[in-house]
């Protein structure tokens, strides 16, 4: 096929796709796709949102299958991405199917629709190149037969991307098993010269060329400014005197699960038509979210970055955050989402005051460190055979999250395999590459400086985010509110400040009881007369549901919170004094609490780190309530300060011979005629309040109720 009959047929799928019958190829667009179907090279394509980047892949996809060849694999990040591209491949006619953790009862039929060679694009998760199933029986066929393999988002191939991924750097792999002609696309709106060079040289393994298609990345209908309100209640008065005076709808970003919630709830009592949407929402509750702010039925979704790479709705017309992302990169990436098909959207940042804090807590958790990953592979090779990832809990200190994260890491290094029944060591080798992971972390501390000099910057914003992406088209924008001046309005209500702050100041978080032990103890040495603890925690043990005033991440209490809750320089517990703020609203907490029956007595977790606090918030509440002062558990002989353990059979084993019932309290508990109020600091995995209420409970306490000052999820 020449030149001149290839762009025919490709300009006649592109008005299939976009159902306009007078589109014409954006500059770069044809020749991306002349360089997969007639070159059959590999292809970087650095473009911004809303270019047509999908429309490049699907029109190769569909070229190459009429030349003979097999589907198109196509590895992409999130389900929101996937769904939309699924739907924008069927307008072209194009046969798509996606296999991922949200449709398993769809696999069998997608994997017969291969088998008969009715799928023209197959797209999938990273994580499915970890699945033994799918490694072993389907991807040996994909990759022998394809036509084309597209990563998209692919900056998280980079370490140095804003939103790196382990299992993306398993293409590596996949690419360099692929027959030698078959091309390579790798796609992204967000990467700099540093990640641009990253996957060039990564689809560059075995000798193949590399074709580059960059062009700016300045959306000019984007309309940046920043607004600086430091106070929580302002922030969210100013949100919801001004959130209906911005056209269309739009997104409002927030840094945290808490925050989001928070801030969804209030706009939704202030009158607007808001829902929450974070890594906390179900898949379903996912999919009617994204379908209500695409047709319009709502003003907003209040989000955290789990609503990010691939949600597209060309005509969103606005992106709010309260709180900045850690990096320029990872802010535009979102701020990306807007303004696609409209002449004009606005963009706004609010800062938080404690968005530093936020960007610390996350990076800490990020990487993995050398202790966490030798005893991760000697847990592995002792013991024998398959982990899966709850076996391997009980025999390392990790949490799920970052155990699992570490696991991804391992194995695209090659220390670890993921095999039918769990993980293997390979017994290959392995050194932590601690320069690498240095140099990454300082990376992400630049990448913070610099989103902090965008907060104050004197130039133009979008010149600014764009240089950030090394992008040589960068230039003043004239639309931002330093080329053009502010456009927002930033006067609030009368009376909308203390409203927020009302709504803020609402205290009372549920903590719901632990109802399963975790596995593994018997490992660990935990047994109860004789026998392994494990499964359901007995129901005459069991502690009810508690209280908390506020979580750390809270807009509302998580400051006071965590002023109280600090730690000092050498990560020691500050033992303060509980504020008659704080104290106010612990009371508050115990008015509205809704318990079954009332308590008639407290006990409280003894604490070496904030003993003054513990007893003091234990012994006012007993004032308050006229309930009757237990005093604490007891602490085992020899008990000191301990490391907090990470995951939840690490923190039973620990917590299991710390605390004691002294007789003295068990004579109490005897006598008493009703439930037992457990108060501690704070919560955490719950497993304190668990093994505490149980051993009342076992001592003749008729219930028990958990109150603590805060929760850390």
């Amino acid at each position: 096929m020449n030149e001149s009959s290839l762009r025919a047929a490709a300009l006649a799928i592109l008005r299939d796709l976009t159902g306009n019958p007078a589109a014409d190829f954006h500059a770069g667009q044809f020749e991306a796709i002349a360089a997969l179907v007639a070159d059959r090279r590999r292809a970087l394509v650095v473009q911004r949102t809303g270019w047509g980047k999908s429309a490049v892949y699907f029109i190769a996809a569909l070229l190459r299958r009429r030349q003979g060849f097999g589907p198109a694999l196509i590895v992409s990040p999130l389900l929101a991405l996937m769904r939309d591209q699924v739907n924008a491949a069927a307008r072209a006619g194009v046969r798509a199917a996606t296999i991922n953790s949200a449709n398993p009862t769809e696999w069998g039929e997608i994997e017969a629709a291969l088998r008969d060679d009715a799928v023209d694009v197959l797209l999938i998760s990273p994580e499915r190149l970890v699945n033994p199933r799918f490694r072993a029986h389907q991807l040996p066929l994909l990759t022998g037969s394809a036509g084309l393999v597209v990563i998209d988002e692919a900056h998280c191939i980079s370490d140095w991307g804003h939103d790196f991924r382990p299992d993306y750097r398993r293409l590596r792999d996949l690419w360099a098993g692929l027959p030698p002609d078959v091309p390579v696309l790798a796609t992204t709106a967000t990467a700099n010269a540093r990640v641009v060079a990253d996957v060039e040289e990564q689809l560059a393994s075995g000798g193949h060329g590399v074709v580059t298609v960059r062009g700016p990345l300045a959306r000019p209908s984007l309309r940046l400014g920043v607004l600086t309100i430091r106070s929580n209640s302002e922030r969210l008065a100013w949100l919801a005197h001004h959130l209906g005076d911005y056209e269309g709808s739009g997104i409002v970003y927030c840094l945290t699960v808490a925050g989001a919630e928070d801030t969804a709830a209030f706009l939704a009592g202030a009158g607007h038509s808001v829902q929450a949407y974070t890594g906390r929402t179900d898949d379903a509750d996912r999919q009617a979210a994204e379908t209500a702010l695409k047709d319009n039925r709502v003003k907003a979704l209040v989000a955290t970055s789990a609503l990010g790479m691939g949600f597209d709705k060309p005509d969103l017309g606005f992106v709010i955050h309260l709180g900045a992302p850690s990096s320029p990169v990872a802010y535009y990436q979102q701020v990306g989402r807007a303004g696609r098909a409209t002449a004009n959207a606005d963009v706004l940042l609010l800062p938080g005051a404690e968005d530093a804090a936020i960007w610390e807590y996350f990076a800490t958790n990020a990487m993995p460190t050398e202790e966490r990953a030798g005893a991760v592979l000697r847990a592995l090779a002792e013991a024998g055979g398959p982990l899966s990832v709850p076996a391997l809990e009980a025999r390392v200190d990790l949490r799920r999250g970052p155990l699992e994260l570490l696991l991804k890491v391992l194995a695209v290094d090659g220390a670890v395999d993921r095999v039918e029944g769990g993980w293997v060591t390979t017994r290959r080798p392995w050194v932590y590459d601690a320069e690498r992971y240095g140099r990454v972390a300082q990376a992400r501390r630049d990448e913070q400086a610099a989103m902090v000099a965008y907060e104050s910057l004197d130039g133009c914003r979008m010149e600014f985010l764009t240089r950030a992406l090394d992008d040589p088209a960068a230039a003043p924008c004239g639309r931002c509110d330093r080329c053009a001046g502010p456009w927002y309005d930033e006067a609030v209500a009368v009376g909308a400040v203390e409203r927020a702050q009302a709504s803020l100041d609402h205290a009372g978080v549920a903590i719901e009881p632990r109802g399963l032990w975790p596995g593994g103890l018997d490992r660990l040495g935990i047994q109860v007369d004789g026998e392994p603890l494990k499964g359901r925690v007995a129901a005459g043990e069991r502690v009810e549901a508690g209280r908390v005033v506020g979580r750390l991440t809270d807009l509302g209490w998580g400051r006071a919170l965590r002023d109280l809750l600090r730690t000092d320089a050498n990560g020691e517990p500050v033992d303060a004094a509980l504020t008659p703020a704080l104290a106010r609203a612990c009371l508050t907490v115990l008015a509205g609490w809704d318990w079954t029956e009332r308590p008639v007595a407290v006990a409280w977790v003894p604490s070496l780190g904030r003993p003054r606090l513990i007893e003091s918030l234990g012994c006012g509440l007993a004032r308050a309530g006229r309930l009757e002062p237990l005093g604490p558990l007891g602490l085992a002989p020899g008990v000191t300060g301990h490391r907090k353990p990470a995951n939840s059979a690490y923190r039973v084993r620990d917590v299991w011979g710390r605390l004691t019932v002294p007789p003295d309290l068990a004579g109490k508990l005897a006598a008493l005629d009703g439930p037992v109020l457990l108060v501690d600091d704070y919560v955490d995995s719950r497993w304190t309040m668990t093994i505490a209420g149980r051993l009342l409970r076992r001592a003749g306490a008729r219930a028990v109720l958990p109150f603590a000052l805060a929760s850390v999820g």
